[in-house]
């Protein structure tokens, strides 16, 4: 999630924990750890994919996060003024704060890396866009009011009461958005392909299921507002020859362990060489992917893995007329906007199963 989210999360948490004993002071302690788990985006490993997937790594990790609160709270006990905290209290208070922020993370489409160090792939429960205003916004509303008229603890309570039930509510709408899924899913004999159904931007009205069946992928925009209509799959092409190149190196293996399967491959001209670049598919919109990278270049017949991968912007922005038709489709106005609108004509497939 965004820095704000964060940061606003962590001090309703710290409120809600130690706002009674600490009133104002909880509130600022728990903002400035609730974004310090993010401070990894300013570390450089040298490469593309290392900072990408490197990121909500050591920093995100349940055990690091506990560990740290674990410290914090020994040091308190021992030199905080507040003699009458008890240790057990410093702990869930840190802890809360600290471990809170991952967790979040986890709900959104990149995912947290919980278990670091373990060599698992980031825990991912999408339900939750990565910048959703309904979400922070209660939470804002609390701390403002916590901080203005000195009920720092109740009001603290009930901002995260409401932003717990906003994730409950999206859970139930992602399950909803997968149960209208499955007969299109069996018409089309691709119940067995990966599906990822992910929020679209800032709302959990509108949802964005991407299927993976060879060179194809299918996309497919659903709102809990289009009643019984069956939800359409638009083909979109992956270039799945260009796969086993792309991923030959180490830096494809360590892509696509972050990616799994949600990747489309092409080739371009950069700095006058052919270049075998990779998408992942996964954040964004389809036409407005924002991370792209460089995988191998062309040398005689052959394709030579990069050494260092390089990050290929995209360069089409996301204009207001965009989010009016994205907000128009989440309403339910099926004829407001496709999966498929912004998409390149090189990557469409044809015939569609189902017609937007």
């Amino acid at each position: 999630m965004d820095s704000i989210t964060q940061a606003a999360l962590g001090a309703a948490v710290g409120g809600a924990v130690l706002g009674k004993r600490l009133g104002r002071k909880a509130i600022v302690i728990g903002a400035l750890l609730g974004t310090l788990p993010d401070l990894d985006v300013a570390l450089d490993y040298g490469d593309a994919i290392a900072n990408v997937t490197e990121h909500r790594g050591f920093s995100h990790s349940l055990f690091v996060l506990t560990g740290l609160a674990t410290l914090l709270a020994v040091l308190c006990a021992r030199f905080a003024p507040a003699r009458d905290i008890s240790l057990g209290r410093w702990w869930c208070f840190f802890t809360l704060i600290l471990v809170t922020h991952p967790l979040l993370d986890s709900l959104t489409t990149y995912g947290t890396q919980l278990l670091w160090p373990l060599d698992a792939p980031p825990a991912a429960w999408p339900i939750v866009f990565i910048i959703d205003p309904f979400y922070t916004l209660p939470l804002l509303m609390a701390l403002i009011i916590g901080s203005v008229s000195g009920k720092v603890r109740s009001a603290c309570r009930t901002g995260l009461v409401i932003s717990c039930a906003y994730l409950m509510m999206a859970a139930g709408a992602k399950w909803s958005v997968e149960q209208r899924l499955t007969p299109a899913l069996a018409e089309a004999d691709l119940q067995a392909a990966p599906v990822l159904i992910q929020p679209t931007p800032f709302n959990i009205a509108l949802w964005r299921a991407t299927v993976i069946d060879e060179d194809r992928y299918y996309e497919s925009l659903i709102s809990v507002f289009d009643r019984d209509r069956v939800p359409a799959l638009e083909p979109l092409r992956r270039n799945v020859e260009l796969e086993a190149s792309a991923l030959e190196g180490p830096l494809g293996q360590r892509l696509t362990w972050f990616t799994g399967p949600f990747l489309r491959f092409e080739t371009r001209y950069i700095n006058g060489q052919e270049t075998l670049v990779a998408t992942d598919i996964r954040l964004g919109f389809p036409g407005f992917h924002p991370f792209s990278f460089t995988l191998a270049t062309r040398e005689g017949n052959r394709w030579v893995p990069v050494a260092i991968s390089e990050e290929v912007r995209s360069p089409r922005g996301v204009h207001l007329a965009t989010l009016a038709r994205l907000a128009a489709r989440a309403g339910g106005d099926v004829s407001a906007l496709c999966a498929s609108d912004y998409v390149e004509p090189q990557w469409r497939a044809e015939p569609f199963l189902y017609r937007c």
